[in-house]
């Protein structure tokens, strides 16, 4: 598989990966505000299934972005200071998918202890990771 093919499918995957890092603390908003027992209900099998849905994504945009690392190293792709801040930054996405998943389960418990403002600024992580990874990769800072 060429270079060219690995970033398009890696940026497919990441794309698809950050529509439901953005979407699923949206449900997280809703579950917060929700006070009938059937709307949690809903809300929380919507919350479960993204989240299977969207694990395996995430796992397919970082395979195919590991790929496209061994990829440029093979043809000496020199690696500066933003690699290394977008590595650290995708680790920061990791944590908070992960993260994403324990909420799942403390809504699944009803043991949901924060408001829905808190989920509403928790929303709003992957949106300034996702700009501050995409100046990373194009404008290459540093």
């Amino acid at each position: 598989m060429t270079i060219l093919w690995l970033k398009a499918f890696h940026i497919i995957f990441v794309v698809a990966w950050f529509a439901g890092l953005f979407y699923l603390p949206r449900i997280f908003v809703n579950q917060a505000m929700a006070t009938e027992a059937a709307e949690q209900a809903r809300l929380q099998l919507m919350a479960r299934k993204l989240y299977r849905f969207m694990t395996p994504l995430g796992i397919l945009a970082l395979v195919l972005g590991l790929w496209l690392t061994w990829e440029m190293v093979a043809i000496s792709y020199p690696f500066t200071g933003w690699f290394h801040a977008k590595l650290v930054l995708v680790a920061v996405l990791i944590a908070y998918h992960l993260y994403c998943g324990h909420l799942v389960k403390v809504f699944e418990r009803n043991a949901n202890q924060r408001s829905h403002v808190f989920y509403r600024y928790f929303n709003e992580l992957p949106v300034l990771l996702l700009v501050a990874v995409t100046i990373l990769v194009v404008v290459k800072p540093f």
